[in-house]
């Protein structure tokens, strides 16, 4: 379902004198339908570049990132756009949303961005919200006035509210009590149940454990200096 192939990665930092900071070479590596795999390396070795690579909000210099039949790598604005509706979901840590809209909505929206109609959008949501113990009085507000546990919940209900073929996690258990955390690693193996393929960044070694197939050492991939 994910494919990378000879993907490489470098910055450019144009207010210092264009000095060129090589970040991954070569990457290969493939993700089938329902399975888990973990990114693993030391901070900085390339894992959150490599997940936003992926997700299209990085461009890479060169090789191929394949989420079914769309390599995203030169796909058109357009394109990434109808692959992240259709095909690849994103759990980050940080609630990124418009101000004043209800959570419900915020939950929902993935759906409705696909013909979904409300009321069954809504309810979905709802479902996602009860579960992940996100209180009845607070659906109505905007989660941008809610605790940060409590935004990351809402962002990982929005994360599993379509059941996406592909999913991008990006520690979906930080700062989570026991309680909220075995609950999103019941969504993680549901979704690896229906066929999702699963890519996500843990640092909770017991999650990893849990939920998570194989790793993959992302420092393998970096570049080797002269």
């Amino acid at each position: 379902m994910i494919t990378v192939s000879n993907l490489s990665k470098y910055f450019i930092l144009h207010n210092q004198n264009s000095a060129v900071i090589p970040v991954m070479d070569q990457a290969n590596f493939s993700v089938s339908k329902g399975e888990c795999v973990a990114l693993v390396g030391q901070s900085g070795a390339g894992k959150s570049t490599l997940m936003r690579m992926i997700y299209g909000n990085y461009v890479a210099q060169s090789g191929d990132i394949w989420i079914g039949d769309t390599n995203v790598v030169g796909a058109t604005t357009r394109d990434i756009i109808d692959l992240r509706r259709k095909s690849l979901g994103y759990v980050s840590q940080f609630l990124r949303v418009v101000p004043r809209v209800p959570t419900r909505d915020v939950v929902a929206e993935p759906l409705l961005a696909l013909g979904e109609e409300q009321a069954k959008a809504r309810s979905n949501a709802e479902e996602l919200l009860s579960l992940l113990n996100i209180p009845e009085r607070l659906w109505d507000l905007s989660p941008t006035t809610f605790s940060g546990g409590e935004q990351q919940r809402v962002n990982i209900a929005r994360g599993f509210v379509y059941d996406y073929p592909a999913l991008l996690l990006d520690e979906p258990t930080a700062s989570l009590d026991v309680k909220n955390r075995s609950i999103v690693l019941g969504l993680v193996e549901r979704a690896k149940a229906r066929g999702t393929a699963i890519i996500g960044i843990f640092h909770d070694e017991a999650a990893r454990n849990q939920v998570c197939d194989r790793i993959i050492d992302v420092t393998q991939f970096t570049p080797k200096v002269a």
